[in-house]
């Protein structure tokens, strides 16, 4: 793979995935064969920042759960209503990074 196209992939995605990961994506990138690029250029990431703003403002709903792809957990905050809001508030914090994990696992799964 060409660097060039692995240093703007990780240019333009960096904010979609962990900070401490983007070595190892670097790193697989580089390995990747060409026909595989076409497949990874289609690839659709959450923004952490979206995920963030539906869980502050539709949190207790869960949408910010199913957002992502938890849709097990999106489901048990519809139910409780996020918790009693106690789970809502926790998500605000960790929301972020749930959602540049989810992005690493569906990226590191293509790879």
């Amino acid at each position: 793979m060409d660097s060039q196209k692995v240093d703007l992939f990780i240019l333009i995605n960096s904010k979609n995935f962990p900070e401490d990961k983007l070595p190892i994506i670097r790193e697989r990138l580089l390995k990747l064969p060409e026909d595989k690029w076409v497949l990874l250029s289609l690839m659709q990431f959450n923004d952490p920042t979206l995920s963030l703003i539906l869980s502050i403002f539709l949190g207790p709903l869960g949408i910010d759960r199913f957002f992502i792809g938890d849709i097990g957990m999106g489901i048990g905050k519809l139910l409780t209503g996020g918790g009693c809001g106690i789970w809502t508030i926790i998500d605000w914090f960790f929301i972020m990074n749930t959602t540049r994990e989810k992005n690493f696992t569906q990226l590191a799964m293509t790879l």
